[in-house]
């Protein structure tokens, strides 16, 4: 059977264009290539998890709207249950604009819209899916209130909590408790801890003070270097694959879903760490958020190559 992963958090359109480079401040620059595709680091997780091997279940936001018809419709089209999903009367979608450069990198702003209503009332409905789930995975482009009712649902049901700290914010450590996976990226890290990373000593001293503050396991993403695992007192670098990236947009997102699935199937944490890093190297090999993600005979082709 196929793992059960519920994934409360944000959906967006994404409205990218593609440009020699990203502009500076106060900038014009032109030749860009325009496409939308579906979004939202909560739907994204969503999307890789199920394209990884999960039945997924998905709990958000959206408005009365076009945006939020086809967000639906895409989801559905990855047999993502979405009668969780909240229409919402007064607000508009979430959309997010992406400059991507030719090297890969991105620039992005969001306006959350119905995403930043999100209430824990709306999580709390959704209680009888955390019953059935193996993993929650969480995100932060939602009401931080949203996030701690389903980490307290999470707790009752002995659910595993994914936390991936994205957007980078301050939590409280009563919420860093009760999280038993953080993942955050080196400048989400450093938000939280203070300690900048930028070599796998400085990663090691951040992952360090995360499990200091209560965190169960920590997986800090180094971009194509890898991640530093800490389950205890030491940590560990469990290397990543390089490829030629076309679109980091949605790696960190594919990794965390195809994470939640590779946990939720009972992988050992190294062996779940390289399958997640699998999923995101193909994903940045791609355009777009949800169309990177890859399908788990993919991911299963691609560590092939490197076995």
């Amino acid at each position: 059977m196929k793992p059960r992963i519920l994934v409360v958090g944000s959906s967006n359109t994404d409205m990218i264009i593609r440009l020699e480079r990203i502009p500076r401040p106060g900038e014009t620059v032109l030749g860009g290539e325009f496409l939308t595709a579906a979004g939202g680091k909560g739907a994204n997780q969503a999307v890789a998890a199920a394209r990884a091997g999960a039945a997924v279940t998905f709990v958000a936001r959206v408005g009365r709207d076009d945006l939020g018809d086809r967000a639906l419709a895409g989801l559905r089209r990855d047999r993502i249950g979405v009668n969780r999903v909240v229409r919402d009367p007064a607000a508009p979608s979430g959309v997010a604009l992406i400059f991507v450069g030719r090297d890969g990198a991105n620039s992005i702003a969001v306006a959350a819209g119905a995403n930043g209503r999100l209430t824990a009332g709306d999580v709390e409905r959704a209680e009888s899916a955390f019953a059935s789930a193996s993993v929650l995975l969480l995100q932060l482009e939602i009401p931080l209130v949203a996030v701690e009712a389903a980490v307290a649902l999470a707790a009752r049901a002995g659910v595993r909590v994914i936390l991936n700290p994205a957007p980078a914010q301050r939590l409280p450590r009563k919420l860093l408790r009760q999280v038993d996976i953080l993942t955050p990226n080196e400048t989400e890290a450093e938000g939280l801890t203070g300690i900048r990373v930028h070599d796998d000593a400085s990663a090691g001293r951040a992952v360090k003070a995360l499990r200091q503050q209560g965190v169960g396991v920590v997986i800090l993403t180094l971009g194509a270097r890898g991640a530093c695992v800490a389950t205890g007192d030491t940590s560990t670098i469990v290397r990543g694959f390089k490829v030629k990236p076309v679109d980091t947009v949605a790696a960190g997102d594919v990794f965390n879903g195809a994470l939640a699935v590779a946990l939720a199937e009972g992988q050992l944490l190294p062996d779940a760490v390289r399958f997640a890093y699998a999923a995101a190297a193909i994903s940045v090999t791609r355009p777009g958020a949800q169309p990177s993600a890859p399908t788990r005979a993919e991911i299963n082709r691609f560590l092939r190559r490197f076995q």
